[in-house]
């Protein structure tokens, strides 16, 4: 029996198999930049958004300063007022929450004498290594 020209196009209808994966490896291909890349832009936003975290705690911490003529021993000073405070009228609060770096990790405060440091542990959340954010 002879298939006519018009029956063997009929059979040509659908994608093969090799067509399907071919389609799927490049869609795959380019998800995989797409997601390198958005996972750099992330990362850029992350540190950003540490650097104006730790600027505002510190501009809170220098007021205290003044207001207090010491630096606060802790951030959550910053927040509750000192006990041993001559003229409770005098204090403002700061801030009414202390907020945690854009990896949820709390900021690291640490008071040398009369100077003070803010710290974000990056993205690692290691201390001492190249991506850890301080204040200025």
């Amino acid at each position: 029996m002879k298939i006519s020209r018009r029956s063997r196009r009929s059979f040509r209808r659908a994608f093969t198999l090799l067509e399907v994966m071919l389609v799927l490896i490049i869609l795959v291909v380019i998800a995989g930049f797409a997601i390198r890349n958005f996972t750099g832009v992330l990362d850029q936003a992350n540190k950003r958004a540490a650097t104006a975290q730790l600027a505002q705690l510190a501009s809170s911490v220098k007021q205290y300063q003044l207001m207090m003529q010491q630096l606060p021993s802790s951030l959550d000073a910053l927040m509750t007022q000192p006990a041993d405070l001559a003229n409770p009228g005098d204090w403002t609060k700061m801030l009414d929450k202390i907020p945690v770096d854009p990896w949820n990790r709390p900021y690291e405060y640490k008071v040398n004498g009369s100077t003070f440091e803010l710290r974000s542990l990056g993205a690692d959340g290691q201390s001492g290594t190249s991506d850890d954010i301080t204040s200025s």
